[in-house]
């Protein structure tokens, strides 16, 4: 399975940015899907994250009520609408899949290679 993100770039403070990320897999509903993001030389960070079975969502509270996770199990992709953008934000955001698994397993399959936010103040 390949896991392709788009929709990063470059925005400044207190913008909006929605990233996607498509799965090259005929049994797409069946991934648990999540975002993590990076920044060099830290560890890779949970962002949110939406169970396969039931679609029920976890996100980082102090990123809820800015970070909104969604998916389109026709095309394929899950989304990241990112809201009120902080240079905090920078990072690399990776999208991360597991078969048939649950969140709280904190185990993935596949991962794609990530799209760079940057915020500028």
């Amino acid at each position: 399975v390949q896991l392709v993100e788009s929709g990063g770039g470059l925005v400044h403070a207190g913008d909006s940015l929605t990233l996607s990320c498509t799965a090259s897999t005929v049994t797409f509903e069946s991934y648990t899907m999540a975002w993590f993001r990076q920044v060099p030389g830290k560890v890779r960070e949970f962002v949110a994250g939406m169970e396969w079975r039931d679609g029920d969502t976890k996100s980082v509270d102090s990123m809820n009520r800015r970070f909104t996770m969604s998916r389109d199990n026709d095309k394929k992709t899950v989304y990241l609408q990112m809201t009120s953008l902080k240079p905090e934000d920078t990072a690399g955001y990776y999208c991360t899949a597991a078969y048939w698994s649950r969140l709280s397993s904190q185990k993935y399959d596949y991962w794609g290679l990530g799209t760079q936010v940057t915020v500028s103040s």
